[in-house]
């Protein structure tokens, strides 16, 4: 576990150094921005691995796949929330996952424009900033509050209905989540978030972070 967090630091203060500094990007393929911070945090994330756990395979958003037959791998996002890192606005993170075979066993996240780190590992809890966290207590969609990074699965017909029933369901709805909405439902302080699509990099690490926080993470497929 204290690995894990050791490279979502590494990476994430590579990223720091380029924060609110207009740094040179490109549109991907997929549409999506990549700047020289999110290529030289995963090359650092990558290097810190490397020198330590040389045998394991290593899955990052911006860099090939190094070993993708080994039976332990790293799932490395360097810049969740890259819009979010290139307007300035401090609620992005840097995610990391160790995963053996198909399961994940540990993941960070951390927000260096915050100074917050929760990293978790499988049957040994969830930490926030040297304490544990839980998500919190409510029960009741009627008293929880519900967060979403963006409102693009209001395309699909299925997805739309299940996404207005929670919206009209909860007592408060916020935006601007990426990885950060996730901290807030595994420290108490939201208590839902819903994402459309997410990658491998994108999810691996926010498994065990909500699971031993005590909630439950699960896909739109759930009733």
């Amino acid at each position: 576990m204290d690995a894990v967090a050791e490279v979502a630091r590494v990476a994430g203060d590579v990223a720091m150094t380029y924060f609110g500094k207009n740094p040179e990007t490109r549109i991907k393929s997929d549409g999506s921005p990549v700047s020289v911070a999110d290529i030289n945090a995963e090359r650092a994330a990558r290097e810190w691995i490397e020198r330590r756990f040389p045998d394991d395979g290593i899955l990052g958003e911006e860099l090939p796949v190094a070993r993708p037959d080994a039976m332990r791998r790293w799932i490395v996002d360097p810049i969740d929330g890259t819009y979010t890192f290139l307007q300035s606005v401090p609620l992005w993170g840097t995610l990391v996952a160790v995963a053996e075979g198909e399961t994940v066993i540990a993941g960070a996240a951390y927000f260096p424009a915050l100074d917050e780190i929760i990293f978790a590992a499988r049957g040994k809890g969830c930490w926030w900033n040297g304490s544990r966290a839980r998500v919190s207590a409510v029960e009741r969609l009627a008293e929880a509050r519900l967060v979403t990074s963006d409102a693009r699965f209001l395309r699909d017909a299925a997805r739309r209905e299940r996404w207005m029933r929670l919206q009209n369901g909860a007592r408060a709805m916020r935006t601007w989540g990426d990885c950060y909405g996730y901290l807030l439902v595994a420290t108490g302080r939201a208590d839902i978030m819903v994402d459309d699509v997410m990658s491998d990099w994108d999810g691996a690490a926010l498994l065990p972070i909500i699971v031993e926080a005590g909630g439950v993470y699960t896909d739109w497929r759930a009733p």
